[in-house]
């Protein structure tokens, strides 16, 4: 199965990836200032505009240097947790919220667990996996969740959601949501690579997907992100690779090409490729950008649009709002808000977290207390575990014997275990809460499972 080879000039169409790769490689300063290492890219210009680049970004020059100074040992490191990151870099979520906002455009499911024809259920279902870049371009970090911290959401489109922080080192998450159309189940295990003034991301985790009317289980396999200029210039993300989405259950393919950022942003922000069918022959080829909107059109054989077909929209970006200071879309806002919370919370919530909080409310150096305050309770509750010859057991994730291959390494699986269906029954039993009640509980991951308010 071959990469897209047909280019249309108006739309950009399958732009050559290795042209822009090399366009990339060139236009970036290497060594800025005499700091070894340093490679520094300006996604909007040329090799000329990339040292004016490396003065700006979001760090002072005195902290900058000095933080640069720390982080040169990490060079080739995976720093997934072994680094202890100042709150500047942060926005007012967690791992797992991040997870949940993958589910802002679930309707897409919803319309491929309704639709008949196998080839559009690729489509909406890999719409739905693209939209959620546009919030991933974020540039702020989310904080690693503490073991044993969960996070729950209702109230969007009939979804019930919970995720878990399964495992601390290394640090893997799972997640679990489903309405009347769909399942969803992953489970998350980042990889990283520190090259300097930039840092690459390898997604070594599962994610299914099951459409519930003819039980069709999809499978999807996202391409690598790379964050640029995290120390000298401004923060931007790109995600160049392929995202194979697959029908477990028919052997139909998606397969997308999310294009490299070349010269002046050519490229950037394009996705383009096909649905095959289980023959791997073209039968709908997509395009768009992740950041705006994806369209398909029926095509032929060798990947021409049909005669008397055109290109329709499948998907586009909602609202956001202005001048946001964290980028966040409403829908991360409401993540973050308890609008989406169940009627009774969970201790180990991370809307609970009082470093989260205080950075939401501006509290930078508050945020950093209680953050190195957690990170310390986290470790002497791993100390305690580990003298009394305890093993930490996620409570709505069991881990199974199953070990599956990725492009970047096996992952063990984790499976929901139903009980928080149970769980959730008894809770709104017991009445519901007010916000206020909801803020004065105590952030406690290691309370496992205990209703907050019991």
């Amino acid at each position: 199965m071959g990469s897209p080879s047909k280019k249309n000039e108006s739309k950009g169409f399958f732009s050559a990836m290795s042209s822009i790769f090399t366009n990339a490689m060139h236009r970036s300063v290497n060594g800025l200032l005499g700091y070894e290492g340093v490679e520094v890219i300006n996604p909007d210009g040329g090799k000329e505009d990339a040292e004016e680049e490396a003065e700006r970004g979001r760090w002072k020059q005195e902290e900058r240097d000095g933080y640069w100074k720390m982080m040169q040992k990490y060079i080739g490191s995976d720093v997934t947790s072994m680094v202890t990151l100042p709150v500047i870099i942060f926005e007012p979520m967690t791992m797992l919220q991040k997870m949940a906002e993958l589910m802002e455009y679930s309707y897409l499911l919803d319309q491929a667990d309704e639709s008949e024809d196998p080839y559009m259920r690729l489509v909406y279902a890999t719409s739905w996996a693209i939209s959620v870049y546009f919030a991933y371009q974020r540039t702020w970090k989310p904080f690693n969740p503490i073991l044993g911290e969960t996070y729950e959401m209702t109230n969007h489109g009939g979804i019930t959601f919970l995720a878990e922080q399964v495992s601390h080192h290394p640090p893997m998450s799972a997640g679990h949501a489903e309405n009347e159309h769909f399942t969803y189940d992953v489970t998350s295990k980042l990889k990283t690579k520190f090259l300097g003034n930039s840092v690459d991301v390898y997604p070594v985790g599962r994610t299914r997907v099951t459409l519930k009317r003819d039980g069709v289980i999809l499978d999807l396999v996202p391409p690598p992100t790379k964050v640029n200029n995290l120390i000298f210039g401004r923060t931007w993300i790109d995600s160049p690779g392929e995202m194979i989405m697959t029908n477990l259950t028919t052997g139909d393919k998606a397969v997308l090409y999310f294009q490299p950022c070349g010269w002046f942003g050519a490229g950037r922000y394009e996705v383009d490729g096909y649905i095959y069918n289980s023959s791997e022959e073209p039968k709908i080829l997509m395009t768009g950008k992740w950041n705006e909107s994806m369209s398909y059109q029926q095509c032929d054989s060798e990947g021409e649009p049909l005669p008397n077909t055109e290109l329709k929209e499948v998907w586009h970006v909602a609202d956001v709002p202005k001048n946001d200071k964290f980028q966040y879309t409403y829908f991360a806002h409401k993540i973050n808000s308890f609008d989406t919370a169940p009627r009774k919370l969970l201790a180990s919530d991370s809307r609970l977290r009082p470093d989260r909080y205080a950075l939401e409310m501006g509290d930078l150096s508050k945020s950093g207390a209680e953050k190195s305050s957690l990170e310390e309770r986290q470790r002497a509750e791993k100390r305690t575990r580990e003298e009394k010859g305890h093993k930490f057991v996620p409570r709505w994730f069991d881990l199974t014997e199953e070990v599956t291959p990725t492009p970047w390494g096996d992952l063990e699986i984790y499976q929901y275990n139903g009980k928080y269906i149970e769980h959730r029954a008894a809770a709104d039993n017991l009445g519901s809460i007010d916000d206020g009640d909801v803020k004065s509980i105590e952030f406690n991951p290691w309370q496992y499972g205990n209703l907050a308010t019991e």
